[in-house]
C-alpha cells in the first residue's frame, strides 16, 4: 500500500479517460498468458458492479480467503487484527468471529496490521493455517491451529511464530502470504519503508525485505522452526545470501497469486511514478530501487537493465496510485473474462483486466471505474471474483440484465 497514511485519506477519485483499451509497448523477456486472442475484448459495458453481501460489513478488510475444504466459507481478514468467516451466500445475514489476535497487532500506521492469511494445503485434515501480522517493530510470520467444532474457530493460544523480520519504518511491509502449488508457503515483503529504500534492502540478498520469499511450514532445518526448499535459489550460498529468497527487488508488493499453470502474478507498488505488475520467477531480480517499472530511480540516473527483470504491464500516475494484485480469473458467470489477469487501484478505483497473449503485444483494458478504495480482490471456491472497498464492503462483477 502506499505511504503516508493513504488507506485513511479521502480521495478525490479521478475521472476515467474514456479509453476502454490500452495496448502497452513490447516488453521483452517475459513468459506470456495462454487465453483468447488480444481482439477478443470484453464489452465493459455489459458489467456492473453489486455488493456480494448485502448484510455483511467488516472494520478496514485487507483480505478475502477462502479454504479448500468444500464447506464454501469465505475468510475475511480485518486490519486491526481480527479473521472472520461466513457463508459464501448472497443471503449470509453474518459472520463469525474465527481469531482475534488484535491485542498482538500493531495496526497504529495505515500500512501496519494484519495483512495476511494463508490455509495449509491440507487444511481439512489438520486445521493449521498461517497469517502475517505487524508488531510494534517487525513482521511476523505466524502458524495458528484451529479447532474441529462447529463453527470452526482459531485458537489464539496456538500461535507458533515462524519469522520475525525487523522493520525499520512503519510503512511497505508486504503482508500477502499463500501456499503454492508446489505445497510451500510464499510471503511478500516490502523494503522496509520511508521513501526510496534508503537501506537499500530490496537489492539486498542478505536481507528479508523487498522479497518473494518461499519456505516449507511441514519441515525444520537446523536453527529454524521452518525449512528451506532445497531448489532455492541462494541454498548453499557462501556469501551470506537469505536461503529463503525466491525472488527480490521488490518495493511493496500489494497481493500476488498463482494462475492455472502455477505462474506468479505480483503487482508492485510504485514510489514516484509507475505501477507496476510482475511475472516472478525464481531467482529473479524485479529492478527496485535500481528501477521503477522500467525507469531508472532516480529518473536522473543512467541505470542498466542488465541482469534485471522488467515488467510485464505497468501504468503511470496519476491512472492510478497504488496498485492492488488480482487474479486470473476462471469463473463461469464472466466468460468474456477468462484467462484475463484482473487488477485494480486503491485510490482511484480502477479495475482492468490484463491479457498477455504469446506473440502478441499485451491487452490491457479498463472494466469498471468503481470509485472504490480497493483493498484486495479475492476469489471462492468456484474461481469467482470479488473486489473488497477499504470501506467496508465486498462487491462482485455481474453482466448487467438485459432489459
Amino acid at each position: 500500500m502506499k505511504v503516508i497514511c493513504r488507506m485513511m485519506l479521502l480521495v478525490i477519485l479521478l475521472s476515467s479517460s474514456g479509453c476502454s483499451k490500452e495496448i502497452a509497448p513490447n516488453i521483452p523477456g517475459r513468459p506470456s498468458e495462454s487465453g483468447q486472442n488480444a481482439q477478443d475484448l470484453i464489452d465493459i459495458t455489459a458489467l456492473q458492479l453489486v455488493n456480494a453481501y448485502p448484510e455483511l460489513s467488516f472494520r478496514q478488510p485487507v483480505a478475502f480467503v477462502h479454504v479448500e475444504d468444500d464447506t464454501n466459507r469465505i475468510f475475511v481478514v480485518e486490519k486491526a487484527g481480527r479473521i472472520y468467516s461466513f457463508d459464501n451466500n448472497a443471503q449470509s445475514l453474518s459472520a463469525s468471529l474465527f481469531l482475534d489476535i488484535s491485542n498482538r497487532v500493531d495496526s497504529s500506521a495505515s500500512e501496519k496490521g494484519l495483512l495476511g492469511l494463508a490455509f495449509h494445503p491440507d487444511f481439512a485434515q489438520n486445521g493449521l493455517f498461517c497469517v502475517n501480522y505487524t508488531s510494534r517493530t517487525e513482521t511476523i510470520v505466524a502458524r495458528y491451529q484451529a479447532t474441529n467444532q462447529t463453527p470452526q474457530s482459531g485458537l489464539p493460544n496456538s500461535e507458533q511464530i515462524l519469522m520475525r523480520i525487523p522493520q525499520p519504518f512503519a510503512n511497505h511491509n508486504g503482508g500477502h502470504l499463500a501456499f503454492g502449488p508446489d505445497g510451500f508457503l510464499y510471503i511478500a515483503t516490502g523494503d522496509g519503508g520511508s521513501a526510496g529504500d534508503p537501506h537499500g534492502n530490496a537489492q539486498n540478498r542478505s536481507s528479508l525485505l523487498g522479497k518473494i520469499l518461499r519456505i516449507d511450514v511441514d519441515t525444520t532445518a537446523p536453527g529454524l522452526v521452518y525449512g528451506i526448499p532445497a531448489d532455492n535459489s541462494f541454498v548453499g550460498n557462501t556469501s551470506g545470501y537469505r536461503p529463503e529468497i525466491y525472488a527480490y527487488g521488490l518495493r511493496n508488493p500489494w497481493k500476488f497469486s498463482f494462475d492455472r499453470d502455477g505462474r506468479l502474478w505480483a503487482a508492485d507498488v510504485g514510489q514516484n511514478t509507475i505501477e507496476e505488475i510482475n511475472l516472478v520467477q525464481k531467482g529473479g531480480n524485479y529492478g527496485w530501487n535500481i528501477m521503477e517499472g522500467s525507469l531508472c530511480y532516480p529518473a536522473s540516473s543512467n541505470c542498466s537493465h542488465d541482469g534485471l527483470e522488467l515488467p510485464v504491464w505497468e501504468y503511470r500516475h496519476p491512472l492510478g496510485r497504488s496498485i492492488t494484485g488480482g487474479y486470473v480469473y476462471y469463473g463461469n458467470r464472466l466468460p468474456g473474462l477468462n484467462g484475463a489477469y484482473i487488477y485494480g487501484d486503491y485510490v482511484t478505483g480502477r479495475i482492468w483486466a490484463l491479457r498477455l497473449i504469446s506473440g502478441q503485444t499485451p491487452v490491457n483494458q479498463e472494466i469498471v471505474d468503481s470509485q472504490l478504495n480497493i483493498s484486495t480482490l479475492g476469489i471462492d471456491q468456484e474461481g469467482e471474483l470479488y473486489i473488497v472497498d477499504f470501506g467496508g464492503k465486498i462487491y462482485k462483477l455481474e453482466r448487467k440484465s438485459q432489459s
